[in-house]
């Protein structure tokens, strides 16, 4: 029991912190006079007031974290804030609690999946609210937390380990927890500028470009238009957020060895670019030539254009869209999906499998080849000439095993339910996988807007499965995590 409320003392400090959220949508509000002032000023004072209770009430419980307390505050910390940034929504949006707890927890968990119709003609303030809740995400409310918290005098590093994405997490870029995740915010700050700027400089508006920054650094999705990115019909659009999309689905911590070192030499080194580099190059060449040996489009650049943006975006799990691929033949779209497990890197705003777990896989799956044949023979797995321990293998290799056993699991739950399979399984790897859309009625042309109450809470469960990939929320749900 002292262990929640310890957690539950930091959760009401990291609910003042979130509160600073909300001047976003305030200045927004402020600047378009769309009628939503007073809405955020409530929900920012409601976050406030709820995070300072919390914390004066388990003020005696105040303790440096142990480990498996990060994995609860972890779980609790996402659950707790996406269901405060309801509020806005709940006083200004017809929605109940559980569209508006998808939406949340779909916009921090970088999902990009949306209930909402009437994006085109939604108030600013409150577009801007759902992108926010992209950025924040996507880098991890936690991780932002942990260079804010050691002022408060509360460690990170058990939070860290239980929030950033990838099998290898001890290495550091700084000698400080709290340094690094400085360092991650400001290379994804001036990355979210640079792609701002970019998209101001093809023709978006300001208020679109910062929207579309948001959600295309953080990989998150959302759009300030029903039609998603197809509302511009702009190649130029498409061509930088391809880039942005592409550098946001690379490791951060390379990013900032590469300004470090003012080198692209890193990029090189690392095994995950070129393999993420070279899988979507290789499929978005295939499906292009696939779909014009097909006649789908008459022009092959039209179908290099249509594959390129949208390939990139479900496989870099961002979720941007700019035709409706689900007429196209099956084959491409299904193959976007299953690239949307495999093509993010570790360390970026990503989700799914990760590359790097999918190289090792790989060699291992070579070596085990080779022993068939060679039995005694020593061949250790190595990536970019590291050896990988086989505790890290084996680790993979039970991740693996959830991931996979949570797809069939919650594609049951969906079936039970009543959705068709189509709908379903293809809701289930675009939630898991934190890409947005799917296929049947979840599809591009469509939303998530359509399902039930029992479906749209199995989603967002879903989502925050994938987005805390796996292990660090299953593990709540073991007897072994509470035994003393």
């Amino acid at each position: 029991m002292h262990a929640l409320l310890s957690v539950a003392h930091i959760l009401g400090r990291l609910l003042m912190v979130f509160s600073i959220a909300y001047v976003m949508p305030i200045v927004c509000a402020l600047i378009y006079r769309d009628g939503t002032l007073l809405t955020f000023i409530v929900s920012l004072l409601a976050c406030l007031l709820a995070g300072g209770v919390l914390t004066l009430a388990t003020q005696a419980y105040q303790r440096e974290l142990k480990a498996r307390d990060g994995f609860i505050l972890v779980a609790l910390a996402w659950i707790l804030m996406s269901s405060i940034a309801t509020v806005p929504l709940l006083l200004h949006q017809p929605m109940s609690f559980t569209d508006a707890f998808f939406e949340t927890m779909s916009g921090l968990t970088t999902t990009g999946a949306t209930v909402m119709v009437g994006l085109d003609t939604l108030e600013p303030s409150v577009n801007l609210w759902r992108h926010a809740l992209n950025w924040l995400g996507g880098m991890g409310i936690i991780v932002l937390a942990v260079a804010i918290l050691p002022m408060l005098g509360v460690g990170g590093m058990q939070l860290f380990r239980a929030e950033v994405p990838g099998p290898i997490k001890d290495a550091k870029l700084t000698a400080r927890i709290a340094d690094t995740a400085a360092v991650l915010w400001g290379v994804y700050f001036m990355m979210t500028l640079a792609c701002a700027l970019s998209l101001r400089w093809t023709g978006m508006g300001w208020f679109d470009a910062i929207c579309h920054a948001f959600a295309a650094l953080s990989l998150g999705g959302f759009s300030t238009r029903d039609a998603s990115v197809g509302a511009f019909d702009s190649p130029a659009i498409e061509a930088v957020l391809i880039v942005f999309m592409v550098l946001a689905a690379l490791n951060f911590a390379t990013h900032f060895t590469v300004w470090r070192e003012r080198s692209l030499r890193p990029y090189w080194r690392d095994a995950e670019v070129r393999g993420v580099l070279a899988v979507l190059f290789l499929s978005c060449l295939g499906c292009t030539v696939y779909l014009w040996w097909g006649g789908v489009y008459d022009s092959f650049w039209t179908v290099l254009r249509h594959v390129s943006f949208n390939l990139t975006s479900i496989a870099t799990d961002c979720g941007f869209v700019s035709t409706d691929y689900a007429l196209w033949p099956i084959f491409v779209p299904f193959w976007m999906l299953f690239l949307s497990s495999i093509t993010a890197s570790s360390g970026s705003t990503g989700a799914g499998i990760k590359m790097i777990r999918t190289l090792i896989l790989v060699r291992q799956s070579g070596r085990e080849l080779t022993r068939l044949l060679h039995p005694n023979l020593a061949a250790p797995v190595t990536i970019s000439g590291i050896p990988i321990p086989n505790r890290v293998v084996v680790a993979i290799l039970g991740f693996i095993f959830l991931y996979f056993m949570s797809i069939v699991a919650m594609t049951f739950l969906l079936i039970l339910g009543g959705l068709d399979f189509i709908s379903a399984f293809t809701a289930v790897i675009a939630c898991i996988n934190n890409a947005g859309p799917g296929l049947g009625l979840v599809g591009p042309a469509t939303n998530y807007g359509s399902l039930s109450d029992y479906e749209i809470w199995v989603l967002s469960f879903t989502m925050l499965l994938g987005r805390l990939e796996v292990f660090s929320l299953l593990i709540l749900f073991t007897p072994q995590f509470w035994r003393k």
